[in-house]
């Protein structure tokens, strides 16, 4: 894993970011672009309006194999693996002895191996825990493949010219296409809360492919900025800031993702890290919860922010995780924990710099998710 000492690395469309004038910044061990000449605020709309295509090379790759190996899986993962059909796609958590979150994932049936995609930052401990885990099975951290995404209301307009059969996709559909030779692994799926594309391409034919891409009239290039903004007012967690060892799936509002069959009196019940704690609170509820929250005014309130129930209160009930400038909703938004008794429509005293200032709970997403299903 890489630390502060280790210089960071390039990604394989390095010299693309380079001439498509990407701003480039260290991140999760790696160079990545953070913004191209567009700006972060275009980026954003554009992908709101058109199709912005991302460099996610950093996640990591995993292929797991062996008899079994669904099975196996749910031994670190409280979701339904064994029932998920071939050719489909999940989210899931490898949960921690204490109930806390290692990493967030996907996970994919293709057939006679899963597909695993983890955070680019975490890789390196993912696979300790995957290992250490699955030791009668083949686990493998892929090196000689990218990945991209693809997203926006014309993402599959972009893609079908080149691989004319992902119009038939549906939201979390994988399935392999071949480009000019090369085999592209392809998950209808994303996370900017728009219609979109996951794609693995070989690392040598990555840039051919990204360049082919970026000739479509609705595709521009997005760096790290905009994924952040746009993930933020979808409403979804970042392992790191909504997301950690500390904080437990149904603290996160992540519920959803446990299926009834890995749930008490479920015929897979438990048997994960952390079950007893995590099942616990299915059962009788959590005593925080992660939460929209919309600051007043123009100032963004932005992660380490303390939340009050007064502007005069001592003692803080909860602290903001993710916070910025929506684009989409023209106003500042954040996310981060209150008390789960913390209603929609609260209002609460964010400190910035010595002043409270008011923002009220809301639900979440900020802009509503448009998957094709």
């Amino acid at each position: 894993m890489a630390d502060d000492t280790t210089p960071p690395l390039p990604l394989p469309l390095a010299d693309l970011h380079h001439d498509l004038g990407g701003k480039m910044v260290p991140f999760a061990g790696y160079t990545m672009p953070v913004q191209y000449p567009m700006g972060v605020m275009a980026e954003h709309l554009h992908t709101r309006s058109d199709a912005g295509l991302f460099d996610v090379s950093h996640m990591g790759q995993v292929i797991l194999r062996g008899d079994g190996a669904a099975d196996a899986l749910e031994r670190l993962i409280p979701m339904n693996v064994a029932g998920l059909a071939e050719g489909r796609q999940r989210y899931g958590l490898l949960t921690l002895p204490d109930g806390g979150v290692a990493d967030d994932l996907m996970f994919a049936n293709r057939g006679d191996h899963l597909l695993l995609v983890v955070n680019g930052a975490m890789k390196h401990l993912d696979m300790e825990i995957l290992t250490a885990g699955l030791p009668d099975h083949e686990v493998t951290l892929l090196d000689d493949r990218a990945l991209l995404a693809l997203q926006g209301p014309r993402a599959a307009e972009a893609l079908a010219t080149l691989v004319p059969g992902v119009a038939d996709m549906r939201f979390m559909d994988v399935a392999t296409h071949d480009w000019d030779g090369a085999p592209l692994w392809i998950s209808r799926s994303g996370y900017t809360g728009e219609d979109g594309f996951e794609i693995s391409v070989p690392a040598p034919r990555a840039e051919a492919f990204a360049r082919a891409l970026l000739a479509h009239d609705a595709v521009a290039p997005i760096g790290l900025g905009a994924r952040d903004s746009l993930r933020l007012e979808a409403g979804m967690p970042l392992y790191g800031q909504d997301l950690t060892a500390e904080i437990t799936p149904v603290e996160a509002d992540l519920a959803w993702a446990i299926q009834k069959v890995r749930r008490t009196g479920g015929d897979r019940a438990g048997g994960f890290p952390g079950a007893d704690r995590i099942l616990g609170q299915l059962d009788a509820g959590a005593d925080r919860r992660r939460t929209g929250l919309l600051p007043e005014g123009r100032a963004p309130m932005r992660m380490g922010v303390m939340l009050y129930d007064s502007e005069t209160a001592t003692v803080p009930v909860g602290t903001v995780t993710s916070g910025g400038f929506g684009p989409t909703i023209g106003a500042p938004v954040a996310m981060g924990y209150v008390p789960a008794g913390c209603a929609a429509g609260t209002t609460l005293y964010g400190d910035v710099r010595g002043k409270r200032l008011p923002v009220t709970v809301t639900d979440l997403p900020f802009h509503a998710p448009r998957y094709v299903r």
